[in-house]
């Protein structure tokens, strides 16, 4: 074998290598996903951020039972910290239990939280977690930098949304 062993694309994908690509089997499972951020707010950039968690609290993220409605994340001293993340206890640790509201440190490269502290101190940006994920075994979380709508955007949203559907609806009936 001359490629080493790689997917040379000779089976039904169209002739494309896939090998080292994201793909449906590559271990993403989605946790959560935070629906009400896209709605509140404008998000302008987006990063994948890994987690520093115990133990109790992993256990916790694979059975999904988390709550952030109103999570957002800070830059402390070169560190990033997502607050108000509500991890429940994990019912069968005993004493070895995690605290389930303190706040957890996100782990980013230091060029990147440099740039998000830029950003979120000159521009008025905030930090909002957008989901939650495993990827490869790892807990990951989809980091917004957001900034907040006001009401007549939402409306605007809503209005370019049902646009878009009734669109939709009038083509698919066109082509039956």
């Amino acid at each position: 074998m001359k490629d080493g062993g790689k997917n040379t694309g000779s089976g039904n994908n169209g002739g494309k290598n896939t090998a080292g690509k994201n793909t449906a089997n590559s271990g993403v499972k989605i946790i959560a996903v935070n629906r009400k951020a896209r709605h509140d707010y404008a998000i302008d950039e987006s990063y994948e951020c890994g987690m520093e968690l115990l133990g109790t609290e992993v256990k916790s993220f694979r059975d999904g039972r988390i709550s952030f409605p109103d999570a957002w994340a800070e830059v402390i001293e070169k560190e990033v910290w997502l607050r108000s993340l509500r991890i429940a206890e994990n019912p069968f640790s005993s004493i070895f239990n995690h605290d389930p509201d303190r706040k957890k440190r996100l782990l980013l490269h230091k060029d990147e939280i440099k740039r998000i502290t830029r950003k979120t101190e000159e521009k008025g940006y905030t930090l909002i977690p957008l989901s939650f994920y495993f990827k490869r075994g790892r807990v990951k979380v989809e980091l917004g930098l957001c900034k907040g709508k006001k009401q007549f955007d939402k409306r605007a949203d809503i209005k370019e949304n049902d646009i878009k559907r009734d669109i939709e609806r009038e083509f698919r009936r066109g082509l039956s």
